[in-house]
């Protein structure tokens, strides 16, 4: 089997000061950062993937904005950068083309946010046939509201 690391969407907006800051996030990218170095000594392929928002009135990952760019604290030397516009991050880019090229048959998975672009892409990578590890201690999402009550993140 051939694995590759897949970092979703750890840009500035979801950081304090950002347009939609997560729970957990810093937690999430020192977390992020140890699998880097981790897959980089397995010599995994690691793709870092960006939001950019292309629906009108987006409240963040605003293209030509800071809060779009890949946080300056991501290790992402030597990665390949892949941009998207969608939650799926398969969905119209060419990461499954990249994975294909490199016979990549498992994903490590982490990134941001949990409960919308994570589950969408894990959910599309296993449509697609990949052996997924999710690294959840890796993941950040936000606070969410269900019948008037609020559901903490937890770890």
């Amino acid at each position: 089997m051939k694995k590759a690391l897949i970092v979703i969407d750890m840009q500035n907006d979801y950081f304090k000061n950002g347009n939609m800051e997560l729970v957990g996030v810093n937690a999430a990218l020192k977390r992020t950062n140890d699998l880097v170095k981790f897959a980089r000594e397995q010599e995994y392929k690691i793709y870092f993937v960006q939001h950019v928002s292309v629906k009108e009135g987006s409240s963040f990952f605003v293209p030509n904005t800071k809060g779009v760019k890949l946080h300056k604290k991501l290790d992402i030397q030597n990665a390949t950068i892949i941009e998207k516009n969608y939650p799926n991050s398969f969905r119209e880019t060419n990461l499954k083309k990249e994975l294909d090229k490199e016979n990549t048959d498992e994903l490590i998975i982490c990134g941001a946010m949990t409960h919308m672009c994570i589950d969408t892409t894990v959910r599309a990578a296993f449509d697609l046939g990949y052996k997924i590890t999710l690294a959840h201690d890796a993941c950040a999402t936000r606070d969410l509201m269900l019948r008037d009550e609020v559901i903490k993140r937890q770890f």
